[in-house]
């Protein structure tokens, strides 16, 4: 099975990616962990990206917050799939780093979630990574079936305690 590569533009973003890497355990995904910015080390990121396919990987995390660079700067040396994850901060409340994680130039795409979105961010990797692995569509399978009966559930408690 090929890797998930997570790259933080800071080691404050942990408490966020912390959901992504989570998310990967459970479908029983390898991932790799590395604190790379776009704007203190982007020899690093570039080093990293530039080899990726040929270490596993098959997709690429990148989060960050403030002047979110990184999804880009990542996208920019690989053609892998590159999902960004962009992270609140006190300034702007993450806009900022939605926004410079979303507007990329035509030829060099991220696919980019809601802010502090790492769930969904980990979920996406594993769809793509399903596209050319039975097991991992079945696990995704089952994991849509456990959300719909969770919201099921759910919803039953709320019609029972209103609906009378």
């Amino acid at each position: 099975m090929k890797k998930v590569g997570i790259l933080m533009g800071s080691a404050s973003d942990l408490p966020v990616v912390q959901k992504a890497i989570d998310t990967l355990e459970s479908f029983g995904v390898p991932f790799e962990v590395h604190v790379y910015s776009a704007h203190r080390a982007p020899e690093k990121v570039s080093s990293f990206t530039a080899g990726a396919r040929e270490a596993g990987f098959g997709v690429i995390i990148a989060a960050a917050g403030m002047a979110a660079h990184l999804a880009g700067a990542v996208a920019a040396n690989t053609t892998l799939p590159v999902i960004g994850i962009p992270c609140s901060s006190a300034v702007l409340d993450g806009m900022d780093a939605l926004l410079s994680t979303v507007q990329m130039p035509s030829g060099i795409p991220v696919a980019t979630v809601a802010v502090n979105g790492a769930v969904n961010a980990a979920l996406l990797a594993v769809e793509m990574l399903a596209i050319e692995d039975k097991g991992l569509q079945e696990k995704l399978r089952e994991h849509r079936e456990a959300g719909f009966e969770k919201m099921l559930a759910s919803g039953r408690e709320l019609e029972e305690k209103y609906n009378k």
